[in-house]
């Protein structure tokens, strides 16, 4: 199949969706099929440029910057990027061609009109990979009320759903969010777990053993430090276990929150807690090989379900996990249906603190503990399995 792949991120970004687009994108090869990545790049010299990355081919076309913008900005760029794109395509090498299929990455939620277009030349289905519910989970964070704003960006999600022929949500519990949009005929939703290709340990440029926390039981988070990730929590459970000199706390990755949780260790003077900027995904496995436990927070005030990329790349590594997250999220029940470690869902660092002391002496008699991770991320998380999934809806 011919396949257009429609994001706003990809390799040699550092981002979860770059990496995840990158794997999807090889994957599709792999099985014998030829995807063309369309991304918007800001900055780019050129109206376009097709280029070969990792033997994927990649068309990337100018548009203006939408990430560390301001939020009024950010909007407005969103809202042309789609059409930028479009722009790009039509001037470019690859105008003629006719898709068999069209596969776009949710975040952003502005894609819809890109997508629209390509499905009505070329007469295919399109399948909405979505991670990410927005506007709901910024209500649910009171980061945003339901007056014009909210009205507005909904207007945009439900637009970006209609012209869905297949959505892949991340767990069944968000299923129950489009039962009225899948009530339509020849529409579908369906769990589409996230995925991540093996990687080898080719070493890190991050070396504990050269830190204060050599020798230690090393807790470590990787990847994004934002509001929604809510991760005070784990700076407070690195406090409450500030006493127990075998644990350490590693944290690694850029975000919004990132310096105010830098300033926050600092100022409570936590010498267990070491901060690192983020580094290259091909690093990640190197990093994990130096690490024993996995850290996942989210913030309880969500009411959507999210299992995040970081938790897969864990699984894959062999590290069990302590889990943080908002009550009712279904990745409690696969932590723990798994055995691949402990969740929270109360908020209560004591809690938590116990959990992270068993989980220390669980992975010290249980020698399993990574075999089940790693059998966990074959099962469930791969990307042969997620291309295959989509491969089948855009043939139904």
């Amino acid at each position: 199949m011919r396949i257009a792949i429609v994001a706003d991120a990809y390799a040699p970004l550092r981002t979860s969706a770059a990496i995840q687009l990158r794997d999807l994108a090889a994957e599709f090869i792999a099985q014998g099929h030829h995807p063309t990545v369309l991304i918007p790049v800001p900055g780019l010299q050129s109206t376009w440029a097709l280029d070969n990355i990792a033997g994927v081919e990649v068309l990337r076309v100018r548009s203006p910057r939408t990430k560390d913008v301001g939020y009024i900005r950010r909007t407005l760029t969103e809202l042309y990027m789609p059409f930028a794109v479009l722009r790009g395509l039509r001037q470019s090498t690859l105008s003629q061609v006719r898709w068999d299929g069209v596969v776009w990455y949710s975040p952003s939620i502005f894609h819809g009109p890109l997508v629209s277009a390509l499905k009505r030349a070329s007469s295919c289905r399109s399948y909405l990979v979505l991670r990410d519910i927005f506007p709901e989970w910024s209500v649910d964070m009171g980061l945003m009320g339901r007056g014009l704003p909210y009205r507005f960006f909904k207007t945009i999600e439900n637009y970006q759903y209609s012209v869905a022929d297949v959505i892949g949500v991340q767990t069944p519990g968000n299923q129950a969010y489009f039962s009225n949009w899948s009530g339509r005929s020849k529409r579908r939703v369906e769990v589409l777990q996230n995925w991540l290709a093996e990687a080898p340990d080719t070493g890190c440029s991050i070396s504990v053993r050269d830190t204060p926390l050599a020798g230690r039981t090393i807790f470590v988070y990787a990847g994004n430090m934002g509001v929604a990730q809510g991760m005070g929590i784990l700076l407070d459970l690195a406090e409450s276990l500030e006493n127990r000199k075998d644990i350490g706390f590693v944290f690694v990755g850029r975000g919004s929150d990132s310096q105010r949780l830098r300033n926050d260790a600092s100022a409570r003077g936590l010498d267990n807690v070491l901060f690192f900027d983020e580094i290259a995904s091909n690093e990640i496995p190197g990093l994990y090989a130096q690490c024993h436990v996995g850290l996942v927070a989210l913030d309880p005030r969500h009411k959507t379900h999210n299992i995040p990329g970081k938790f897969v790349s864990y699984m894959q590594c062999g590290l069990p996990v302590l889990a943080s997250i908002n009550p009712g999220n279904d990745l409690a029940a696969l932590i723990k249906q798994g055995k691949v470690g402990r969740v929270s869902t109360d908020t209560d660092v004591e809690s938590l603190g116990s959990m992270a002391q068993a989980l220390v002496t669980d992975i010290t008699l249980d020698e399993n503990f990574k075999n089940r991770c790693k059998t966990l991320a074959a099962r469930l998380f791969s990307p042969e399995v997620a291309v295959k999934q989509i491969v089948a809806a855009l043939q139904a």
